[in-house]
């Protein structure tokens, strides 16, 4: 991944349009500000993803060194990846013009649309697209070329 430090105002897409509807509903035009008002790091991201697929994850490091590894597993996932390096920052990944700080404040939608913006939790969130994810590579039958992959990725240490 790239920079792990970069904040988020993460926001899933049905509570969007909810306040959206809402705002249609308003007597007259306004601006409104769509946001859960709550930051969350890309690192809170792939800890909650990683936990949701069973996978509990430990950071070590800073910067262009840190690295998520594997301190326990539940549910089918492979004991063998205990221990093993998941997550890895890359240079690559890091975006040139990267904003690290996103956050919106939703406090007029809250007070005149009566919009709830937590109705979805951070983790509810990243549950959904995990389990999404996981369903598409499940409909399209590649789960077990996927799952080899990743083990002979994870065997050979094969980490930029």
């Amino acid at each position: 991944l790239g920079n792990l430090d970069s904040l988020r105002d993460w926001g899933y897409a049905k509570d969007y349009v909810e306040c959206m509807w809402l705002m249609l509903q308003n007597d007259k035009p306004e601006d409104f500000v769509i946001a859960t008002g709550v930051q969350h790091s890309v690192r809170d991201f792939a800890y909650y993803a990683f936990k949701h697929a069973g996978i509990e994850l430990k950071f070590e490091g800073t910067g262009m060194k840190e690295v998520g590894k594997c301190v326990s597993v539940s549910g089918n996932v492979s004991r063998s990846l205990i221990g093993k390096v998941l997550v890895a920052v890359s240079e690559d990944f890091y975006r040139p013009t990267d904003v690290v700080n996103l956050w919106g404040d939703p406090t007029k939608a809250k007070a005149k649309l009566g919009w709830n913006p937590s109705k979805t939790s951070f983790e509810q969130l990243v549950k959904l697209m995990v389990e999404s994810d996981m369903a598409k590579v499940a409909s399209e039958g590649a789960a077990a070329k996927v799952k080899m992959n990743l083990v002979e990725y994870l065997e050979k240490g094969i980490v930029k």
